[in-house]
């Protein structure tokens, strides 16, 4: 999103939305987390600052209301809009073309992680499947006289089991609750899925 609101373009939206009538800053941080559908809101240190330099060029002024500042935009900061109309209404565009493709990346890092959760879970029940059809003595277990020992490693205990099973569907909680934030950038999610790639091959390599 630094993208979309570069070169002064979060000042011209805020004055947008202070022309639709008073805000006080948590407002305007909502007002903006429901635009991009939550998957950005500017934190505090992103919107007030530029209130207050907003202010100090006279674009906005501000009165206390319940211990609040309340913002409202003045004839300065109307004026300025309306000399920005054309570019208010690129930005509009392009966030719109940011959205879907915030969407879109949001659900690629979603989907490879349920993937990756949903092959997980399989080895674990096919591990589990082998390990209840196996001989007694093929699990640790001393082979008969005469027997070739083929005798294969302690399965996992299935609490053992069960909590990795608990482990990976927790991964996809997170996953899919820090993608659908939105604060990452384009190129931060990518590189999440790059990580993820990496630490299943890890995690087949282990249970394998």
């Amino acid at each position: 999103m630094s993208a979309v609101f570069s070169h002064g373009r979060l000042r011209l939206y805020l004055l947008k939305l202070l022309a639709e009538g008073p805000r006080h800053g948590y407002e305007l941080i909502r007002l903006l987390e429901n635009r991009f559908h939550g998957l950005y809101a500017p934190s505090a240190g992103t919107i007030y600052p530029r209130l207050q330099r907003m202010e100090a060029d006279g674009l906005v002024s501000h009165t206390a209301s319940g211990g609040r500042k309340v913002y409202d935009i003045t004839a300065a900061g109307r004026a300025e809009l309306e000399q920005r109309a054309a570019e208010l209404e690129v930005l509009e565009t392009d966030i719109n073309a940011s959205l879907a493709d915030l969407s879109t990346l949001a659900d690629e890092v979603e989907q490879g992680v349920h993937g990756s959760v949903r092959d997980l879970k399989k080895e674990l029940k096919e591990a589990g499947r082998q390990a209840r059809s196996a001989p007694a003595w093929g699990w640790g277990y001393p082979p008969r006289p005469g027997a070739v020992n083929t005798a294969r490693p302690a399965p996992p205990p299935g609490d053992v089991v069960a909590e990795l099973e608990e482990k990976a569907a927790q991964l996809l909680a997170e996953v899919r609750r820090l993608a659908r934030a939105g604060r990452a950038s384009q190129e931060t999610m990518r590189a999440t899925l790059v990580v993820l790639d990496g630490a299943i091959d890890q995690v087949r390599r282990l249970l394998r």
